[in-house]
């Protein structure tokens, strides 16, 4: 059968196998093959991992389908919507009998899962957690795998969301060595532990304090401790402490990253680049972000957009949107 499958050099086929296994992007359902020289490795999502690819290229090309697992459709009367992270499925159901049937059909399948957490609130307060039913295992911690890099967390202490892995990766990739790199709201550090295993000096402040524990724990488990600094509290009072540090600054809060933009401006140095996220009406997604950045840096900074780039639809006519700014002063 053709399927959508990533050609890589036999050189470089197990980097890429990792990295494309650490982004859960590799259809299992067949098997990878070895052709003239070069692998084959069948993915699920091809337009994901053209955006991620460092090697290889996307074709389709014929591979074996492996002998047949139970999923959980197998065992219910539909197809049910669930997100992986580490060894937990995460579901989103109003209805509690819908909601059990499809947690135990997950148990019960051939997935490699023994945690199910069903949504049981909207993100609430200051540090965007959400409370979670729990509907098969014993904890709401997990070990999530992106990229090469593993992160601990509890899902009912920190924020995490697995669907922003490959914006994530798409700054990562544009990271230096021995670049100083800001992450103003870092949560358990998905973006400051790979921003630091590329070699980049990392300072991640949070206001969750659970979460900057997480930072803590994830920066040693992947080997960086030495270059990432966790800081709880409210970056807003700690701007001052970094005047002119920053070669680079994440600001993933995109509801309200536009109270935080002085502080960026103080934190930036002579030459920063400034991720900016925002969630904003289709009709404009950029440009009141990029107002804003441009009335907090200017006359300062000469403020020049770099990347205007859509990461995902947030909500009926609502995109999640971010702005690459580079500041010079």
């Amino acid at each position: 059968m053709e399927v959508p499958c990533v050609r890589v050099a036999l050189e470089a086929g197990e980097a890429t196998r990792t990295m494309l296994a650490d982004a859960d992007l590799i259809d299992d359902r067949y098997g990878i093959t070895v052709e003239d020289g070069r692998l084959y490795i069948p993915v699920t999502d091809p337009d994901t991992v053209r955006t991620a690819l460092e090697n290889g290229d996307v074709v389709s090309h014929t591979v074996t389908e492996r002998d047949t697992q139970t999923s959980p459709a197998d065992l219910l009367a539909f197809e049910p919507s669930y997100e992986r992270l580490g060894e937990a499925a995460l579901i989103d159901e109003d209805d509690p009998e819908r909601a059990r049937a499809i947690a135990d059909a997950i148990v019960e399948s051939d997935l490699p899962v023994d945690t199910v957490l069903n949504k049981a609130s909207k993100v609430k307060g200051e540090t965007r957690v959400r409370d979670w039913e729990l509907l098969a295992g014993e904890t709401t911690e997990v070990v999530h795998r992106e990229y090469g890099c593993e992160f601990a967390l509890d899902l009912a202490a920190v924020y995490f969301s697995p669907r922003l892995a490959t914006e994530r990766h798409r700054v990562t990739k544009q990271v230096e060595s021995r670049e100083r790199a800001f992450d103003m709201f870092a949560g358990v550090g998905p973006f400051v532990i790979p921003f630091a295993k590329r070699g980049a000096e990392c300072v991640g402040v949070d206001i969750n304090a659970e979460a900057i524990e997480y930072l803590r724990e994830n920066a040693r488990r992947n080997g960086v401790a030495d270059r990432v600094t966790a800081v709880n509290g409210d970056v807003r009072d700690l701007a001052d402490e970094y005047d002119g540090w920053a070669d680079r600054i994440v600001m993933n809060l995109p509801h309200s990253a536009d109270d935080f933009l002085e502080s960026a401006v103080t934190i930036a140095g002579d030459d920063c680049v400034v991720h900016y996220y925002d969630i904003q009406h289709e009709d404009d997604p950029f440009g009141p972000g990029e107002r804003a950045i441009r009335a907090a840096a200017e006359p300062e900074y000469v403020v020049s957009v770099e990347t205007r780039h859509t990461v995902r639809s947030y909500a009926p006519h609502e995109l999640n949107v971010c702005l690459d700014v580079r500041l010079e002063r």
